[in-house]
């Protein structure tokens, strides 16, 4: 498995510095340049939408293409339009989503590949089961959702899938990356430890300066032989407010980005250019730009 965040308990994390006077990230909007090389601290994937995240030790990347079963599932939330044989993106608000239903951070569910079967855990014990390719399987969960938080969804849940769509925020299929020390400058920023998780990213990178990796649209990536370029910075929505430990809406990030940046960006997407296998621990490098 890949590695598991901690738990954050205490005070905010410091961002260490070599001079006397501790440097604020957050005071200047000019990021320090990308080093020409970090390391990838840890990779997750979201087989359903708005669900438990999965860490992964290693995962194959092919060009065009999200992680393997990365947002291969949604729950709609009452009727979206969503029709399995022409499959069209739509906006996350169609589905059960962290952003409007922070309950969902409450429950512990597993995938499993081989069997597609997804199990679901609420209050320490098994609730629901069931395989996600088949309408009995697919009906279990629905009914989960239907008698557990009848009160709090909009209509009748709907496990929706098709092969090769990703239910993502964007409708690119794209890898989604953080850089841990902007999370860490989040921290300084709403005094108050910020999870990495909130952000639910693919890939978390270690040894890039804090806000740098919003510099490296329409750049390259390099890792080994896999190539990903950076498509779009990624606009916080209310869903990292929500602590993935206790459910609970207890921090306002993208307002304190907004006030002290003038945005509310935190991470990157990138499309898979050159595929190959990505792991914990490899090294991710930032091409340099050839000048004409």
């Amino acid at each position: 498995m890949g590695m598991d965040f901690p738990e954050r308990k205490g005070g905010p994390h410091k961002i260490a510095s070599g001079s006397a006077t501790p440097k604020n990230p957050l005071i200047s909007r000019m990021p320090e340049p990308v080093p020409a090389s970090a390391r990838i601290a840890s990779l997750y994937r979201y087989p359903v939408k708005g669900l438990t995240p999965e860490p992964l030790a290693s995962t194959a990347l092919k060009p065009g293409q999200t992680l393997l079963a990365d947002r291969r599932y949604a729950i709609e939330n009452g009727p979206s339009g969503f029709d399995p044989a022409a499959p069209a993106w739509l906006s996350k608000p169609h589905f059960l989503m962290l952003m409007r239903d922070e309950w969902l951070a409450g429950l512990h569910t597993q995938f499993d590949d081989a069997t597609n079967v997804l199990s679901i855990r609420h209050n320490g014990e098994v609730a629901a089961r069931g395989d996600l390719e088949t309408a009995e399987g697919r009906a279990a969960i629905e009914t989960f959702f239907a008698t557990v938080y009848a009160g709090q969804i909009k209509g009748p849940p709907k496990v929706l899938t098709s092969p090769g769509h990703s239910f993502s925020d964007v409708a690119r299929k794209v890898v989604s990356i953080i850089n841990l020390s902007s999370v860490r400058a989040i921290e300084n920023m709403v005094g108050a430890p910020v999870h990495p998780l909130r952000f639910r990213a693919n890939m978390y990178v270690e040894g890039w300066p804090a806000w740098s990796e919003l510099d490296l649209v329409d750049r390259m990536l390099a890792i080994g032989e896999i190539r990903l370029k950076v498509v779009k910075r990624i606009v916080r929505c209310a869903a990292v407010n929500v602590d993935p430990d206790t459910a609970e809406r207890d921090l306002a990030i993208p307002h304190a980005l907004q006030r002290r940046l003038g945005h509310a960006d935190c991470g990157i997407y990138a499309e898979v250019v050159t595929g190959g296998t990505v792991a914990v621990g490899d090294t991710i490098a930032t091409e340099q730009v050839e000048l004409l």
